[in-house]
This record gives C-alpha cells, structure tokens and sequence, in this order.
C-alpha cells in the first residue's frame, strides 16, 4: 500500500493530533520515511479544503484556515441544533463512567464515536485530557460547566448514579467474556 495515504487514512480517522513517533511505530518505519511521507502528503494537500498541520512531534488534518469562516458558521448552526439520541447517549457515558477514551466509549456504543465526541467537544460538554497512562491518547470527561448546568458538584450527584454504574460493570464484564484476546477495544492487561 501507499504509506501516504495510509497515513491520511489514520490522520483522517483520529481527526485529533498524533505524535510522529506513534505514527511511526503504527507503519513500522523509521522518523526520517515517515517525514518524507508527511511532507508528500502536505503536497498532496495543497489545493484541497484540508491541509496537513506539522510540529516537530505531532501531525494533523486540518481544515485550510481560508474555509475558516465557512466552518464556523456550520459550527454555529451545529451548535443550535439538539444533541440527538447519539450525543446523549455519548454524554451518558462520558459524564457516567468518565474519564474515558474514545475507544471504551466506542466499546459500550457498539459505533465509532469520533464525530459525536467532536460535537460534544465543540459545545464544552467534554473536555480532552492527555490519558496519563498512555501519552499517545486522550481521555473524555465532562466539564465543570457541564456540571454546572445540571446543577450537580460531581458525576456521583447525576441520577441513580449506583444503579448505572453498576449496569456498565456487567455490561463491560459480560462484553470481555465474549471477546476474543485480540480486539482491540478489549483491555487485556
């Protein structure tokens, strides 16, 4: 396959920052092909709607800061529509069992959460921290204006907070009983 496109491929499905190293373990090769790919790829780039952003460790697609205006008028209309069922149920999970990656909130939706996740980011509902037990990932959790508007302190004050935690511990138990050792969204340590 075309490293290249591969790497517009994970860039394009991550749509959030991604260390060079990481990106360099994921296509087992060494900083300096991947660099050559990377300035390939902004090339490639050039005259689309989206641009390949380079720091000395991170890379990421990015939408040209001449469609900047254009994005911001859909963020606007975005943001005055409701969150739908996909976003509450996002939300629920995130401000239940949050902290949480974008992978365990995949694991419990059975669906890819990026773009919902990304809505709820837009809205400063959640908030991205760096996983402190992977650097290379983020975690989710719901910010402190979140709480402020649901007139809670802490995510232990949300609405029979026992009783929900205790149906996603069965549901995760049950969903790693019924996984195989190699899937991915499956913790195996």
């Amino acid at each position: 396959m075309n490293l290249e496109k591969e790497i517009e491929a994970v860039l394009f499905y991550k749509a959030e920052p991604i260390k060079k190293t990481a990106l360099a373990e994921i296509f087992d090769v060494d900083i300096e092909k991947l660099e050559e790919n990377l300035t390939s790829l902004q090339s490639s780039l050039s005259e689309r709607g989206i641009t390949l952003v380079v720091t000395d460790t991170e890379a990421q697609l990015v939408v040209r800061s001449e469609y900047s205006e254009l994005i911001d008028n859909i963020k606007k209309d975005e943001l005055k529509k409701d969150i739908g069922k996909a976003g509450a149920e996002t939300l629920a999970i995130i401000l239940y069992r949050g902290p949480v990656s974008r992978a365990q909130v995949d694991k419990i939706r059975g669906v890819n959460s990026a773009f919902i996740i990304r809505n709820l980011l837009v809205r400063g509902l959640v908030e991205k921290r760096t996983n402190p037990q992977d650097s290379r990932s983020f975690l989710y959790a719901a910010t402190p204006s979140l709480f402020n508007h649901l007139g809670i302190e802490k995510r232990e004050d949300m609405p029979d907070f026992g009783v929900v935690m205790d149906s996603l511990d069965t549901f995760e138990e049950h969903a790693n009983a019924e996984q195989p050792e190699n899937n991915p969204f499956v913790n195996n340590e």
